[in-house]
């Protein structure tokens, strides 16, 4: 009797062992709920273009005074009514976009800022200059934890984001950029990365001040994109932050540059180089969060094409 009773309370603990707490599982059961949602709106996002497309031919040829266009004459009495309905912020269809950023400037972004596995002191030493240069952010440890568990308590501790550097031989070449909950996540290989105590001159003390943002010659969809990605990591500046950051792309490598201003005299402006300093090039945008393998691809990189060499995405 006394084994059957340990061997009972044995299995029973490891039940207790093996069963999620419930406020796990309603967060999991949440996260599925919403990506199951945003799947489907997305999915949508063709047909609403179509009826966009229509309703703004409709609206041109009114205001116009024109005769309606044969191919918007059959739909017209019943998109008459949605576009009298309609105005200027609800005319446009929203995209999956919307529901990704839909609160970027008006809830400040918090950053979860790690590293890959067992990373080597130069690649601390990166990840600590990340943390001072995105506001808001917290660097962690990463240890031993999975993927899967590195997303989870990044959630449950309602980080808006999470940056991920990795190494190869002690040198930093690669930046993840995941949005949470629902994604995207964006690839960046690293190249030329100078860091704050290698920088000649000097470096600049570090301002914690809201930094402005410069996005340069991101023109195509993707482009905008990516800017959009970069700088949804930041928090809306004060109009005399003396603070500036540089996205610059050329020929699809993106240059990162972070500087102080200061205006000695009322005609003249003195750059003051912060640092760090590296090259971004962006290899694939993925519609999900890091751990989701699942997930479609918005853009992959292939440079071993016969127009890879003519193409500039950015």
């Amino acid at each position: 009797r006394a084994d059957l009773k340990h061997r009972q309370l044995d299995i029973q603990s490891l039940q207790t062992r093996e069963m999620p707490a419930s406020s796990d599982a309603a967060s999991r059961r949440r996260q599925t709920r919403l990506r199951r949602e945003y799947i489907y709106r997305k999915s949508l996002e063709g047909r609403e273009k179509v009826a966009y497309e229509q309703k703004r031919v409709i609206r041109e040829a009114l205001a116009s005074g024109k005769p309606l266009p044969t191919e918007v004459r059959a739909s017209y009495d019943a998109l008459r009514k949605e576009v009298d309905a309609e105005d200027i912020i609800t005319e446009k269809p929203k995209s999956h976009i919307d529901d990704e950023y839909g609160d970027a400037g008006l809830v400040e972004p918090r950053v979860c800022v790690t590293t890959s596995r067992e990373p080597s002191s130069r690649l601390k030493q990166f990840a600590k200059e990340i943390k001072l240069l995105i506001p808001n952010s917290t660097r962690i440890n990463r240890g031993n934890n999975r993927v899967d568990e590195l997303m989870e308590s990044c959630r449950q501790s309602e980080f808006s984001d999470v940056v991920v550097v990795q190494e190869t031989r002690g040198e930093p070449d690669g930046l993840v950029v995941c949005h949470l909950p629902l994604g995207p996540t964006a690839y960046f290989s690293i190249n030329n990365t100078v860091m704050r105590h290698d920088l000649d001159p000097p470096a600049a003390p570090m301002s914690e001040a809201y930094p402005h943002i410069i996005l340069h010659n991101f023109n195509s969809e993707l482009g905008k994109r990516v800017g959009n990605i970069l700088k949804c990591l930041f928090p809306v500046p004060r109009h005399d932050s003396k603070r500036v950051v540089t996205f610059a792309n050329d020929n699809d490598f993106i240059s990162f540059r972070h500087h102080m201003y200061s205006k000695p005299a009322h005609d003249s402006v003195t750059l003051h180089e912060v640092g760090p300093r590296f090259e971004l090039r962006l290899y694939q945008i993925r519609l999900g969060t890091m751990e989701q393998q699942e997930a479609d691809n918005e853009y992959v990189l292939r440079p071993y094409q016969n127009t890879a060499s003519k193409r500039q995405v950015l």
